[in-house]
């Protein structure tokens, strides 16, 4: 088994804090984003979209897409649950994961991937009025958040979850794309500081 991981990358991170999180050990293999080793033919051949992270099984068998990946890991190993528990708490989990992902990481990564100079070569065409318009929609993902954490410790309830993950990766992510949480989220600004504390945020 060997997971094609791409460093920094929120998508690859959200795959090794979770592992870190379950206490997990799986054999790295880098990917050098920079020198486009994720579009080698020997990797496409792999993964025909061309992304980190990809998990190789064994028997050959690829599993690609960060959450796809984490949910082959909950099922061999349930314990501690992050996925939730119960028929209520897997829904919530679901539903702020989603949440996070759709509405906060989406526009953070149109941000960065529309406003960046970096990025010039990988999103064409750059689009920089979607990249400005998702400004306005990372503020508002992140005021959901906050609004959620007013009242809970975690995303889903008082426990940590991948929702969680999802939400601090994306948070992370808004140094990168030159972006800045609104400074009166005080609750989000609580919960990414416990959350970032925790040993797993170093991997």
């Amino acid at each position: 088994m060997r997971l094609f991981d791409g460093g920094r990358v929120p998508n690859a991170r959200r795959v090794r804090i979770y592992l870190s999180e379950k206490g997990l050990s799986v054999p790295i293999a880098a990917v050098d984003l920079s020198k486009s080793e994720h579009r080698s033919g020997e990797y496409l051949a792999k993964n025909p979209l061309g992304r980190v992270p990809m998990l190789e099984l064994d028997d050959g068998t690829v599993i690609t897409e960060s959450i796809a990946i984490c949910r082959y890991f909950e099922e061999l190993h349930p314990t501690p649950p992050l996925f939730g528990t119960g028929a209520l708490g897997k829904a919530q989990v679901e539903m702020w994961n989603r949440r996070a992902e759709l509405e906060l990481y989406f526009a953070i990564q149109a941000v960065f991937r529309h406003l960046h100079p970096g990025m010039a070569t990988s999103e064409v065409p750059q689009v920089a009025a979607w990249g400005e318009v998702n400004k306005e929609k990372a503020n508002a993902a992140m005021a959901l958040l906050a609004s959620q954490l007013a009242n809970n410790r975690f995303l889903a309830g008082e426990a940590y979850s991948v929702a969680d993950i999802t939400a601090l990766v994306s948070v992370d992510f808004l140094k990168a794309s030159k972006l800045a949480m609104p400074a009166h989220l005080t609750n989000l600004a609580r919960w990414h500081a416990e959350v970032s504390a925790r040993p797993s945020a170093k991997a």
